[in-house]
This record gives C-alpha cells, structure tokens and sequence, in this order.
C-alpha cells in the first residue's frame, strides 16, 4: 500500500484518481486528519507522497523507495482567488508536478471525469467555437491535441443524433437483466450466474412488471424516445421468459415513439435462433453481440466459456434473422494481449462487418476478479497502447464508421477511453443519452439507476438495490423511491 498524506482533506477524489493514472500499480490510501483507520498499522507507513495546504501555498513532495531523497513542488496562491479558480489552478500545478516527476504526459491530461464530452457539449451549446474550445483543453486541462479532435467530433455529432428527442417532455427506459451464464473476470456489474438464479427468474420477472405498471403511470404524457434491456446478459433468459418480458413491456408503454429498442445480447454462448426470432417478432431494433477478443486463449482467461466460432455463428445467426443493426464489444488491453492479438481481433470483426462497433480500454475495478488477478501475475500482464487503440480506430475506419460517442473510467489501461464507432443512421441514442446526461432515464431492475434531468441542467437519482432477492422483496420500496423522484 502507498501513502499520501495530505494536511488537509481537499480533492481527494481528483488526487486519488490522477495519482492512479501516473501510478497504475499502485494501491494508493490518501490520509487526512479527517480520515477513518480501522487499521492502526497503515498511520505507521511512511509517505511517498506528501500535500501541504497553506493559505497563500501549496507544497508536493514525493518520496523515494528509501524515504531519504524527495523532490518538492510548491505553488504560490499569490491573488487569493476564488474556490472554483483556486480548484483548477490546483489541478494544473498537481498534474505538471506528476507530470515532472514521472516524464510521462497522459493523453486527457488533468481530466478525471467519465464524461469529457459533456464537458464539449456544454461549451458547444453555450456558443463557444471549436477553436475556443480547442483552447481550453489545451491550456486548462493539457489534453493531447489528438484527443481534443476525438472529443470535439463527437460531440458535433452527438449534437446532430440527439437533436430529433424529446428532452423536456420525453424520456429513455433501461431495463436490467442481472443474469449471466458466468461471470467475466473483469467484470463489476451486478450479474448473477443464471444457472443458480434460474428458478428465481419468475419472481424477478413479476417484481420488474410491477415496476413497469408503475413507472408507465408516473410517465404518462412523456415520450418514450429509447429502450435499452441490458445487465448481465439478459439473453441468459429462456426464450419463453424473455417472451413474456417484451410481451409485458410492450403491453405496458406506448412504443409508438421509440426510435431505438436494444437488446445487449451479448454472449455468444446465450445466444439462440428462437431467442432471437422471439426478439424480432417483439420489434428489437438493435441488439450486440460481444466477443471481448477474437483470441480463443484469452477467453478461456476471462472467463467467457465460448469460442470464436461461437461469436461467429451467433453473428450470423442473428442476421439471418433479420437484424440488420448489429453491434459488437472489443475490450484492449486484456491479460496477456498485444497488438498482433488486437489486430486479429480487428480483422476478424471486419470479415463479420457489424454496424457498430465499441471499443473498451480496460479498466481495473476493485470488485472485480480481475483485480486478484493482476495481484497475483503482475500490472504488467495487461497493457493498452496508444498503437492497440490507433488499430481499432483504423478498423472502423475501413467498417465506414465514424466515432459517435465516448467516455472514460478510472484505472483504465494506458488512460484511454471507451469509445463507440458506427456506421451513419446506425448510432446507438442510448448510449449517447447515457453519457451526456441530456434526458430522464428511467431504470427498472436490481442495480439500476434512475436520473431525472431538470431543464436547468439539474440531475437527482433514485437507486435499486443490486441484490436480486432483495430487489425481488422490496419491490414496493423501489417503485416508491420513483415516486418520490417524479412527484413532481
């Protein structure tokens, strides 16, 4: 375990994560005089880092190894600014320090947020242009002029997608399927493997239509403008029980609307001909189909339990049902892959040619095995480059797509992003909607989060609990918690 102490407890959020992106490996605690310890032996671990907050100052130290040679970097607060610029100037001066210190310039510099560009949307829709915008990143922020064009495209597109919804008085519905044949080694999502949960999928399925009757009458006189079914896998379900999950889902809402219905497929190895018959029959619009990798090694490793002939098969399966807007997941930097392995993968999914395509970076999260994982064989089992993200890029590319949407997570391999690519009329809304926060999102299911969007901009959230059982007992607590959110 690492150590920073900081006299004071200020951003520790920002610290922490920017730390982490210099310093993937390491387990990094930030103590303040206000912080808990349960364990008294980690007061007794000396620093490798240190913050001072002064009111006209702030002083970083970082230590070596031995703790007998540091280097100090100080700021001097000489106009007293206000807290926001004060907030800012912090975040430069802490980020050039990191950046001194280590020789290394991260490609979205001081940015720690999942969501850069909102952050462009917002500066676009309050009139500023691109090279104002282009200005900011790069003076403010010390984004790389290669994720500053990244950022700005997508956000000009995004504009163009979403300027047919309704965002006053319409709304966008996640359904989540918590179920999955197994679980990946990466994975943090709320997923319990359908084979232990499977006599308890009815119950479930009661409890998330009592939810859908309720959010309907709370929703009346909005437009539903997008459906997304995701999780877990909700193709773990039988074919009979997701029958009678869009059977009730369309008996419930007004589709009328819709511009988008998504089922994340996902799985190949939980995909079927009847499943998907069944999915077309309810008017599925768009559904993926995620290999993760083409390498047969590497998804034995996490965990996936299905081969690339699997992949294959269920691609093509689903186009011959009649789908003809398929998208497919890629995760870089998985244990053990290079860019040979990137570039097989690419090549594969060109032979296939969905029409999108989602490029992850992994990211490293504590809930997941992965994390074990890496404890055990080394940080330097998994790793993304700059090369690895240029060659799915290139790839899409030559699919015809162009990049619609983007965000980003912490401890992301090589501190990246997650971007979606597609090809033009074929952008998946939901996940646009998802990351810029532009429309009430009503989400039903264990895990789910609810966001209402005020026209001013202001966001409240109501959760569901993750447990499935607890979902399942508590249902009438998690429809009142939606009432409470749209009371008014």
């Amino acid at each position: 375990m690492q150590i920073l102490r900081s006299n004071k407890a200020r951003y520790e959020y920002e610290i922490h994560a920017l730390v982490k992106s210099f310093y993937p490996a390491w387990d990094l605690k930030i103590l303040t005089p206000e912080s808990v310890v349960k364990d008294r032996k980690i007061l007794e671990i000396p620093p490798v880092m240190e913050l001072e907050f002064q009111d006209d100052s702030v002083k970083f130290t970082v230590y070596d190894e031995r703790h007998d040679r540091s280097n100090s970097y100080t700021w001097w607060d000489t106009d007293r600014i206000d807290d926001d610029a004060y907030k800012n100037a912090f975040g430069r001066f802490f980020y050039t320090s990191l950046q001194e210190e280590t020789g290394i310039s991260l490609p979205w510099g001081n940015l720690t947020g999942v969501r850069p560009t909102k952050l462009i949307m917002n500066m676009l829709e309050a009139g500023k242009s691109e090279n104002e915008i282009a200005a900011f990143l790069r003076e403010q922020h010390f984004v790389s002029e290669e994720k500053i064009d990244l950022g700005i495209g997508i956000a000009q597109r995004e504009r163009e997608i979403l300027g047919a919804l309704h965002y006053e008085d319409g709304y966008s519905l996640y359904i989540g399927i918590p179920f999955c044949p197994t679980t990946c080694l990466y994975c943090s999502f709320t997923s319990y493997p359908i084979g232990v949960w499977k006599e308890r999928v009815p119950d479930y399925l009661e409890a998330l239509e009592k939810e859908m009757r309720a959010v309907a009458q709370m929703c009346r006189g909005r437009v539903l403008d997008t459906v997304y079914i995701g999780g877990g896998t909700p193709t773990s379900l039988t074919a009979e029980e997701i029958d009678r999950l869009l059977t009730s889902l369309k008996n419930t809402f007004d589709f009328s609307t819709v511009q988008e219905f998504t089922v994340e497929a996902g799985r190949a190895d939980s995909i079927t001909e009847e499943k998907l018959k069944v999915m077309r029959r309810h008017g599925v619009t768009r559904i993926s189909v995620n290999p993760q990798t083409m390498k047969e090694e590497t998804l034995k490793l996490i965990g996936r339990q299905h081969t690339v002939k699997q992949v294959t098969d269920a691609f093509y399966m689903s186009r011959k049902a009649g789908f003809d807007n398929i998208n497919m997941d890629i995760i870089l930097g998985l244990p053990g892959e290079n860019k040979e392995d990137v570039r097989a993968t690419i090549e594969a999914i060109m032979v296939l040619a969905p029409e999108s395509l989602t490029v992850h970076s992994l990211a490293v999260k504590r809930a997941a095995r992965l994390s074990q994982w890496i404890g055990e064989n080394g940080i330097t089992a998994y790793n993304n480059t700059e090369e690895m993200m240029q060659t799915a890029a290139l790839g899409a590319s030559a699919m015809g797509m162009s990049p619609y949407y983007l965000y980003r997570q912490k401890n992301m391999s090589g501190n990246f992003e997650n971007v979606g690519y597609a090809v033009k009329g074929k952008h998946g809304i939901y996940n646009i909607l998802i990351m810029e926060e532009k429309q009430t999102i009503v989400a039903l299911g264990a895990g789910s989060i609810s966001k209402r969007v005020y026209p001013d901009g202001r966001i409240e959230r109501s959760e569901n609990v993750k447990e499935v059982a607890q979902y399942i007992e508590r249902i009438d607590e998690m429809v009142e918690r939606k009432r409470v959110l749209f009371s008014d």
